[in-house]
């Protein structure tokens, strides 16, 4: 059939954005929207600082000597849970809520890249906040191996995904009120005996085989390896981080819902 118009003759053409564009636009506004919340902020940046600060001069928790060494590798997996979890969770909850997703769901934008646009945003927010603790725990007297800072990086990827994936899947599935509850609930457990604050080698036995295999303590102690001893992260720790990405990620496809 031939055209009635011309190409250009319209202006803006109407038809779907490029896919780059829109991931970048996505993700641009996931960023500006969690760092413009103050609750977001005070989880995923004020209370690891004070953590870090805290922990690196108040003797609560014992600690080898020079302490903010120790303390680095664990308020940066409290940092990535914060982000890739608890405000994931919370944020996706309340837009399930309150129809965001479904309206977005209704646009050109399909629905991989709507989850891809919200990784993205968590990246964005994990690079704010390991720049942040880091020029913190500098001040402090922090100086990381420099050999250990890729595979250290590999870890913070790895548990962004794990969390990013348990994250959509609570946020997704349940109402947002029991999101929140649920969220802050697993975010505090996994803080005290998830092998964050304290080290797994100071849990007792049982606690401390528990949270061997929680993405918290893998986390942990994944990034103690390289930031403390300079050394590659341990088999068992990146398996964990593996498994639960690939199990939660799986199960979010399936189970999670737009409203």
């Amino acid at each position: 059939m031939r055209e009635l118009f011309a190409p250009g003759t319209f202006t803006p053409a109407p038809g779907r954005g490029r896919l780059g564009r829109m991931l970048l636009t996505q993700a641009g506004t996931e960023t500006r929207l969690a760092l413009r919340n103050g609750e977001q902020v005070l989880l995923t940046l004020l209370i690891p600082v004070v953590l870090l600060v805290g922990l690196s001069v108040l003797r609560v928790v014992p600690l080898p000597e020079p302490r903010v060494a120790s303390v680095v590798p664990a308020v940066l997996a409290l940092a990535v849970m914060s982000t890739a979890f608890t405000s994931q969770a919370i944020a996706l909850g309340f837009d399930r809520r309150y129809g965001v997703i479904r309206r977005l769901a209704a646009t050109a934008l399909p629905r991989w890249l709507l989850v891809a646009g919200r990784l993205a945003a968590v990246l964005a927010v994990v690079v704010v906040q390991l720049v942040i603790l880091g020029v913190v725990a500098a001040l402090l007297g922090w100086r990381p191996h420099v050999a250990g800072l890729g595979w250290a990086l590999l870890m913070v990827l790895l548990g962004c995904a794990a969390f990013g994936a348990l994250g959509i899947l609570l946020g997704g599935t349940l109402r947002a009120e029991i999101v929140l509850a649920v969220a802050n609930l697993v975010w505090f457990v996994l803080l005290l005996g998830g092998g964050i604050v304290i080290p797994l080698d100071q849990l007792p036995g049982g606690i401390a085989a528990v949270a061997a295999a929680l993405p918290s303590g893998a986390l942990a102690e994944g990034l103690r390896a390289p930031l403390v001893d300079g050394t590659a992260p341990g088999i068992g720790a990146v398996l964990v981080l593996l498994a639960w990405a690939a199990v939660a990620g799986g199960v979010a496809v399936k189970a999670v819902r737009l409203r």
